[in-house]
C-alpha cells in the first residue's frame, strides 16, 4: 500500500521521526515464486506486480509464463490461499498440464514458505518506511528490490535454509 510499513528510524536527537505520507489506500499486489533447480543446484525468484487484487487468472498466467520460462516440468509448493490450489480455473489449467504437480503446505504455515521470506526481507527490511507518491513509485522501488534479490541467490539460499525443508531431487 501507499502508506507506509513503519518501522523503526532515526531523527535528531529531541524529534520525533516523521514520514511525510498521506492515508491512502491504493496498492499493488504482487505474485512471487522461489524456483530451484535440482540439477544446477540453482535458485531463482520470478514474480509480477498487478494494479489490482490477484485472480485465479493471474495465477495461471503466472504459471504459463513460468512453465514458459522452466521449461520441463516442475513441482508448485503453495500455501492454502484460496487462489491456489481451490480456485476451478487453478484446477482446471493444472488438470491440463500435468507436467505441473502441486503440493500444498500446511494450513497456516509460514515459516515453512520461504516465499514469505522474500517478502518479509522486501516489505518490513529493505522497503519499511518508503512513502510512496504513487503506485508507480511503488512499483519501482518493489522491484527493485527483488532484482536486488535475484542477483543475490545466497539470500535466496538463506530463505530456504531457515525453513528447513529439504529438497529431495
Amino acid at each position: 500500500m501507499l502508506t507506509p510499513t513503519v518501522r523503526r528510524t532515526w531523527a535528531p536527537r529531541g524529534s520525533k521521526p516523521l514520514l511525510a505520507s498521506w492515508d491512502r489506500r491504493d496498492r499493488l499486489s504482487a505474485i512471487s515464486c522461489l524456483t530451484v533447480s535440482p540439477k544446477a543446484n540453482r535458485l531463482n525468484l520470478y514474480f509480477s506486480l498487478q494494479p489490482q487484487n490477484i485472480k485465479a487468472e493471474d495465477v495461471v498466467e503466472f504459471l504459463k509464463e513460468l512453465k514458459k520460462t522452466l521449461g520441463g516440468p516442475f513441482t508448485v509448493l503453495w500455501d492454502g490461499g484460496p487462489v491456489h490450489g481451490k480456485s476451478l480455473v487453478v484446477k482446471a489449467f493444472l488438470a491440463e498440464h500435468p507436467e505441473i504437480v502441486a503440493e500444498k503446505l500446511p494450513a497456516y504455515a509460514p515459516e515453512l514458505n520461504p516465499d514469505e521470506l522474500v517478502w518479509g526481507w522486501s516489505k518490513y527490511g529493505r522497503l519499511a518506511n518508503l512513502a510512496a507518491q504513487d503506485t508507480d513509485d511503488l512499483a519501482e522501488n518493489a522491484i527493485d528490490e527483488l532484482i536486488y534479490l535475484k542477483q543475490h541467490p545466497e539470500l535466496l539460499a538463506s530463505f530456504v535454509n531457515k525453513t528447513q525443508l529439504y529438497l529431495a531431487a
